[in-house]
Formats: structure tokens, sequence, C-alpha cells
């Protein structure tokens, strides 16, 4: 969990469309904000001096006082999309409304951390269960309607409870290559004591809250690379430690 105030996402414009009314941000800077509220009985234009508060996984808390003596604090979720804002109006009258957002303008820097948290999360997993074969680590690490697309393993988190509880104890998982763009993770990496043959293995997730949803794999036998006919090997320990960027 990233709690610098540095991925703010600063030149970032939007419309958020709470139930009676849009408001238009722009996030000047991480000490301002301009605001429009175009209709009704709140509309006006302001910058305002802000406090951003980063509450980590690409969201802040964004607080400021308006001219009128007006006070506000966001909670800004770009990983969902969504302000939680709460208002206490010049009058005293409190509000609390969730708008959902929609981008007008890219920030001036990339601010989504999901790739790599997710890499995280899916790295944890797989060592969990295929080296350390931990049952426990299912539940918190996976989705209770955990879909998967393995023909050989039977759907949801309890069945692959299961499945970890009862590995052999050769089983053993190598990390290798990762790759991650948004809600999905890519892994390449080696398994012995899954079948007869030592595999190379892929493994595709998808992630949502923090949780593995959806799995996807394709397996093949490993070939020493003497056999190859590039004499590659099809699998390095090393790759793993290859930075990748991350779309």
């Amino acid at each position: 969990m990233n709690l610098s105030i540095d991925h703010f996402p600063v030149g970032l414009e939007l419309d958020v469309s709470y139930t009676n009314f849009t408001a238009s941000l722009s996030l000047l800077s991480d000490t301002q904000l301009k605001f429009e509220i175009k209709e009704g009985p709140l509309a006006h234009i302001e910058i305002v001096d802000i406090h951003v508060v980063p509450l980590g996984n690409s969201m802040f808390a964004v607080s400021w006082q308006e001219k009128d003596g007006a006070t506000v604090t966001n909670v800004q979720d770009y990983d969902r999309g969504l302000i939680h804002s709460h208002a206490t109006l010049a009058n005293g009258q409190f509000l609390r409304m969730t708008g959902s957002i929609a981008i007008t303008r890219a920030p001036d820097r990339i601010i989504d951390d999901r790739p790599q948290r997710n890499k995280t999360l899916v790295r944890e997993a797989m060592t969990s269960l295929f080296q350390r074969h931990e049952v426990a680590a299912v539940e918190r690490l996976y989705a209770q309607d955990y879909v998967q697309h393995n023909p050989n393993i039977p759907q949801g988190r309890d069945a692959l409870q299961a499945l970890v509880s009862n590995l052999p104890q050769d089983v053993y998982y190598e990390p290798g290559l990762m790759l991650a763009e948004g809600n999905f993770v890519a892994i390449h990496g080696r398994i012995r004591g899954w079948a007869e043959n030592t595999q190379i293995v892929v493994d595709l997730f998808r992630v949502e809250n923090g949780k593995l949803v959806e799995h996807w794999d394709v397996l093949q036998d490993e070939v020493p690379a003497a056999a190859t006919l590039g004499g590659t090997a099809m699998f390095d320990p090393k790759e793993a430690e290859i930075r990748t960027e991350t779309a």
C-alpha cells in the first residue's frame, strides 16, 4: 500500500455525477482544486485550497473550506471510479453524497499503481499455495465466487482450498516473469509434482477489490534446453528478476 502524496493525480479533470447535480473538478496541484457546479441551488465556481491525505490504493481524502464557510471532505477512490463527498453548507445543512467519476482530462503523471499491487498479490498467492501449501491463504487471497477456467479443477474457493489441502508434498512452484495491465496479471512459472513431468505454466488472473476472482492457465511439459531446436531454456528462475513495465 503506497501512502505517498506523489500519487495524487495532479492535472486530472473530471466530472462527478451525484444524484441531483454534476460537479466538474480540476486538480490544479496537491494544494489547490477548482470546482464548478453548473446547475441547481449549489451552482458556482471556485478555486479552493485543499488538504490531501493519501489513504492507499489510489484513494485520497481531500478537504477544503469555501468562501461562504461551507466545508467539504471528499474521499476520492480512483480504483472504483467514485467520490464520496461529505459537506456542511454555510446554512448548516449536512450532505452525504456518492458520485461516479468521468475523466475529461488525464493527469500529468500516471497514478494507477494497481498493476504493481496486483502482481504482488498474484506472486503471494502462487507461492503460498504451491510452495508452502498454506490452505488458509486461499480465503485471504481469493474471492468466494472464484471462477476457474482449468477444466480439471472444480469451481469456487472451497474447491481450491480442498485442492491445496490434498497437494502432494513434492508439489513446488517457482515464479518467473510477470506482466500486469489494469486488473489482469500474467505470471510465467515452473511447477514440479503437479503432473508426471515438470511443467512450464502461464497463469492469468483477474483481480477485483484486492482478491483473485478469475483464473486461466496454459501448461506444457518442460524440455531441457539441449533438446530444444533453439537451444534455449523454457524457464529460467532469474527471469523473475527482470523489471517489466506495466501497461
